[in-house]
């Protein structure tokens, strides 16, 4: 018999694929590289996965085909070469990729309200129109779930694309994420740093965002490892450093701007907000009574070369309305709902500000 490459192509067209019932010639799995020498075939077959379930019963068939169509006494098997296109490496998951803004809410020190400002600020923009999200980066004492009165939600998870994502809560049009929503509330947080810190991280990488102009994160008081993990997981754009007048505070407040504005860090300050500037009873709404000292914050911000962002007062409804889960800022036009509206309007400047005369904020890596 003389052979000629169309005899094993015809045989071949005998052989189905069995995930889908084609032929394998039609499919385009025969490649034109067929080879004779006297009665030894050579040929390859292409897969398109190199786990292709199915590659063994297809050459099978195929030395089959070959006996059976064209004769018994061709040598073939061990012949076929079996080729796979190489999988696509998946690109690299950009984390808050749809994200345009991420805002850590700091202070030196707790005590001083900096979840108020956290929850109150997040609220406040979402008001002004802009997408925002927030997350309780305060691991060992998560305060917004409480703030946001939903202290007994539990997110969903999602299958996405093969891999499960945390689907934040939404109330008063802001995204919400804390570790609070996934412990006993009744028992304390005792974790070791890296425990703590890949909680956090999953918070972050493993939820459902989706697109945001900004998200603000409530950290924990003081500068510590959770601090780190997010410098090293994220490009913070700017830095928002929460502080009472008290002396005290103040000199707490001077470590939190240095731990981010120091060479290894090098997060933009965006400004700092005097929280407790003045106490104003309600029933005299002009008095301003200064119980932890005057203007401590524009002071220090004044030194440091920052904004002062804003002066928030030691009033009794903000507290009430944390405790209510229903922060201040939700509520419209009221004193302390506008000043809140104003500290927003004064972070959206200072953030515009930042974007336009500074470079994107790179991750912090440490190099070993």
């Amino acid at each position: 018999m003389n052979l000629e490459p169309q005899l094993i192509v015809d045989a071949l067209k005998h052989v189905r694929y069995p995930g889908n019932g084609n032929d394998i010639v039609s499919l385009g799995i025969l490649q034109p590289d067929i080879r004779i020498e006297g009665k030894k075939i050579f040929f390859s077959l292409l897969f398109e996965k190199p786990n292709d379930s199915f590659t063994k019963s297809v050459v099978k068939a195929s030395e089959q085909a070959i006996l059976t169509y064209i004769g018994e006494d061709i040598e073939i098997k061990g012949n076929i070469t079996v080729v796979a296109n190489e999988l696509p490496k998946p690109k690299p998951k950009t984390i808050l990729a749809d994200v345009k803004n991420i805002i850590a809410v700091s202070s030196g020190k707790g005590g001083v309200g900096k979840s108020t400002v956290s929850c109150n600020l997040a609220i406040a923009l979402a008001s002004l129109g802009y997408k925002v999200g927030l997350l309780d980066a305060d691991i060992h004492g998560p305060s917004i779930p409480k703030m946001f009165g939903v202290e007994h939600a539990h997110p969903e998870i999602r299958e996405v694309e093969g891999r499960q994502e945390i689907i934040p809560i939404e109330k008063y049009g802001v995204k919400i994420l804390s570790i609070g929503f996934f412990v006993d509330p009744s028992n304390a947080l005792v974790w070791r740093g890296s425990v703590s810190s890949n909680a956090l991280k999953q918070l972050i990488t493993d939820a459902q965002w989706g697109e945001l102009d900004y998200f603000v994160m409530d950290l924990p008081p003081g500068t510590g490892d959770i601090h780190l993990t997010l410098v090293q997981t994220l490009g913070i754009t700017g830095a928002i450093v929460v502080t009472t007048p008290q002396e005290v505070a103040l000199a707490d407040a001077r470590k939190g701007v240095s731990m981010f504005t120091g060479e290894k860090v090098n997060v933009p300050v965006l400004g700092l907000v005097e929280n407790m500037a003045w106490f104003t009873p309600a029933e005299l709404p002009e008095n301003k009574y200064y119980i932890f000292g005057k203007d401590g914050g524009k002071q220090l911000a004044d030194e440091l070369n920052v904004p002062l962002l804003g002066q928030i007062p030691l009033v009794q409804s903000i507290r009430e309305s944390g405790d209510a889960g229903c922060p201040v800022a939700f509520e419209k036009n009221t004193v302390i709902s506008l000043v809140f509206n104003s500290l927003a309007k004064k972070v959206v400047e200072s953030v515009e500000y930042r974007n336009t005369t500074m470079e994107r904020t790179k991750k912090v890596e440490i190099i070993k």
